[in-house]
């Protein structure tokens, strides 16, 4: 368990503009950020604000309703674990099966993936991200994060052609890895801060993310800090107009190490307001085997991780949080 100390006021995440036409420019700044923190912005990257605000309201209008409904959506009960995770569903620090088990976090989140008919072969065949999503009965509510879904799974495109450029791999070098993307929409509602917190209990314990890369929206509350290279904790605040970018741990093994899969945590602000985010987790088909992209090997630098397929990877990253992992099937 890594016992929370008060992040230090620094501006090292670094903000990447997507609006300029050099795309080799703007793969060279995330190539510097990959290295530096694993962590950066991006500004001008074509989502409408409006579409973006309007998720946040889908958001609180979910939160708002009775725990009950909530409940009747328990992601248990989808065979690709989509839907709602109460307060206190996830353990996120420790992930190690050791005794010293952080305490869980304080947050409650909705979950959803690409949406499938329950007979389309991907559904049938229950992989984790892809159909059995659970709707509530709120007007609206399911087309508004269905199109933000395919808004940000474009992004996800955009963004992994230009991390291979940042490579030295052809920009299209991703894409058959990610047809379809396994792609996660969640929405996060952090509480104050409670009085009665368990010790170093926060709305996220210090973590790494699983998969590819996560593209975030956050409001204006703030409370997302980040680890540096220098193990120092450092503020995410708030940017307007922008998304958090940061890599995930499979992003680490697929580049042999080379870009950074860093921890960060959430904490619960002490004022009397909620807090809202939305992370969207873009990674490889579930079957995808992951081994060292090329560029990311060579006499000095051998491979460092055995090959596995992504499926594999997210399966074992969510039997530790979580305590099981949903029903894995190879193609």
């Amino acid at each position: 368990m890594l016992l929370y100390s008060a992040p230090k006021t620094l501006d090292a995440i670094p903000v990447v503009d997507l609006g300029t036409t050099d795309r080799k420019s703007i793969a060279d700044d995330i190539h510097r950020a990959c290295r530096d923190t694993g962590f950066f912005y991006v500004v001008n990257h074509g989502i409408p604000q409006a579409l973006i605000d309007a998720q946040f309201t889908a958001a609180k209008r979910f939160f708002d309703l009775p725990l009950d409904e909530k409940l009747a959506l328990h992601m248990k009960k989808s065979p690709s674990t989509a839907g709602y995770e109460p307060t206190g569903g996830q353990v996120l620090d420790s992930q190690d099966d050791k005794a010293d088990k952080a305490p869980p976090d304080l947050k409650e989140s909705f979950y959803c993936g690409l949406e499938l008919a329950p007979d389309h072969p991907l559904a049938l065949k229950k992989i984790r991200t892809f159909g059995h999503n659970q709707w509530p009965e709120l007007t609206g509510f399911r087309e508004q994060m269905l199109s933000y879904h395919e808004a940000l799974s474009a992004l996800g495109d955009r963004l992994h052609g230009l991390l291979a450029m940042s490579l030295d791999m052809p920009a299209d070098w991703f894409k058959q890895f990610h047809a379809p993307a396994s792609a996660t929409l969640r929405l996060i509602k952090y509480p104050p801060q409670p009085r009665n917190a368990a010790f170093n209990q926060i709305g996220a314990g210090a973590h790494t993310d699983w998969g590819g890369v996560t593209i975030l929206a956050q409001d204006s509350v703030g409370g997302l800090e980040v680890r540096t290279v220098q193990g120092d904790w450092i503020e995410a605040p708030p940017i307007p107009g922008t998304f958090v970018i940061n890599l995930g741990d499979l992003m680490a093994r697929w580049t042999n190490g080379l870009y950074m899969s860093n921890m960060h945590r959430v904490l619960n602000n002490t004022t009397d307001r909620d807090r809202y985010s939305i992370p969207f987790f873009y990674s490889p088909f579930p079957t995808s085997v992951i081994e060292a992209i090329p560029s990311c090997v060579d006499a000095d630098h051998p491979r460092r991780f055995a090959d596995c397929t992504a499926q594999e990877h997210m399966a074992e990253m969510f039997r530790r949080s979580y305590g099981y992992a949903p029903q894995a099937q190879r193609a």
